[in-house]
Order: C-alpha cells, then sequence, then structure tokens
C-alpha cells in the first residue's frame, strides 16, 4: 500500500476555510480524569480561536468528550468525524446535533488520508494503539516530507513520556537523528499547545528532497 499524498499549503481562520485541528485519542477515556478535562480544556481552546475539529468519529470515550464539547461550543458544523464503516455502533452515523458531520469510509487508511488532507495540525491525546499508530504515521510523513503540518502530544500527566524515551533510545542506537526529535512537539498546557500549532516550526530532520507528487 502506497503512501498517501497530503497538500501541505497552510490555512487560517482568516479564509474561507478554518484553522483545522486532527485530533488522535482514545475510545476509552482512561482511568485519570485528567485526560477527560484535558480534552475539554482543548475544545475550550479550540472555541476561544474558533478552530474546527476533524478526528476519528467516535462517541465514546476520550472522542466522544472531545467532539461531543466542541459541538456544545461551537455547533456541528465545526465538527468532522470520519470513521470505518465497521466501526459504527449500531450501524448508523452519530447524530448530527451531538458530534457534527460524519464521513463513512471503507478503511482505516482512508479514514487517515482524509483526516491529514483536511487538517492544519495535528493534536494526540491519550489514547491506545490506534491512537498511537496514527500519531506515528503522521510524524512518519513529516520526516519523509509528506506533509509540513505540526504534530504535537499534548502531555497530560506524563502518559507520552514514553514516547520522548524510546526517541532518544533510537538516537543512541543510530535510528533517527538529534534534527528529528522534533518531529513531535510537546505540550503540557493549552497555551503550549496553541503556540506549537500556530507557529508551524517545521523540524529540520525532514526529508525535504523526496518528490511525491
Amino acid at each position: 500500500m502506497g503512501v498517501a499524498q497530503v497538500h501541505t499549503e497552510p490555512t487560517n481562520g482568516t479564509g474561507s476555510k478554518p484553522f483545522t485541528l486532527c485530533v488522535f485519542c482514545g475510545s476509552s477515556e482512561g482511568n485519570n480524569p485528567r485526560f477527560r478535562d484535558a480534552a475539554r480544556a482543548l475544545a475550550k481552546l479550540m472555541a476561544k480561536r474558533s478552530w474546527s475539529l476533524v478526528y476519528g468519529g467516535g462517541t465514546i470515550g476520550l472522542m466522544g468528550v472531545l467532539a461531543g464539547e466542541v459541538v456544545t461550543l461551537q455547533g456541528p458544523d465545526a465538527v468532522h468525524g470520519i470513521i470505518p464503516r465497521a466501526l459504527l455502533q449500531g450501524g448508523s452515523a452519530p447524530a448530527f446535533d451531538q458530534f457534527g458531520r460524519t464521513t463513512v469510509v471503507a478503511s482505516m487508511h482512508e479514514r487517515k488520508r482524509m483526516m491529514a488532507e483536511e487538517a492544519d495540525a495535528f493534536v494526540a491525546l491519550p489514547g491506545g494503539f490506534g491512537m498511537l499508530e496514527e500519531l506515528l504515521e503522521m510524524t512518519t510523513w513529516s520526516q519523509l516530507g509528506i506533509h509540513a503540518k505540526p504534530v504535537v502530544v499534548f502531555n497530560v500527566s506524563g502518559f507520552f513520556d514514553g514516547v520522548f524515551e524510546w526517541m532518544q533510545t533510537a538516537i543512541r542506537f543510530g535510528f533517527i537523528s538529534d534534527a528529528q526529535l522534533g518531529l513531535i512537539g510537546q505540550a503540557r498546557t493549552v497555551e503550549e499547545l496553541a503556540t506549537i500549532v500556530t507557529i508551524r516550526d517545521v523540524a529540520p530532520g525532514r526529508y525535504t528532497f523526496l518528490d511525491w507528487s
């Protein structure tokens, strides 16, 4: 399976398309109430800045908390969920007035491709295997020069500390370079997160010489 091509043109809230965050997070809430609080805080930040949300289309866990809060604060037009048909609960799309617009796709890969095309930046909240896979794929696409969009983790209660420890280990054993540490930004507050995703610093470790056209 080839790698999807992702648009890299920056957008902002002044044009016809609002600034859009793609958020990866768990279909569970986890066992720390700070995770749920972080999802709500992110939704409030997005409302303050009139940012839209594209996400995996779930209605439970942190996905449901985040999407529901964004709808409450900004209305359903601010949310676009993209979900594979196999993951639909009850076989029907979530209610528009509760979780925004939903697009049903055939595969996980199509879901990621569509989210990546729509997003201006990628943010990961705590989650499980699916969140981690999505985070690392967007990081890999950034490394390969497929996109130049910020990739950030909201490191609530040190949840992502292990990711950065692994990156240091990979550097020590010669699998990635020091320059590539910047491929994943780290925020511990919503204010830090807002700064990282809007400054749009491009990590020096990206392979800008590859032609994906």
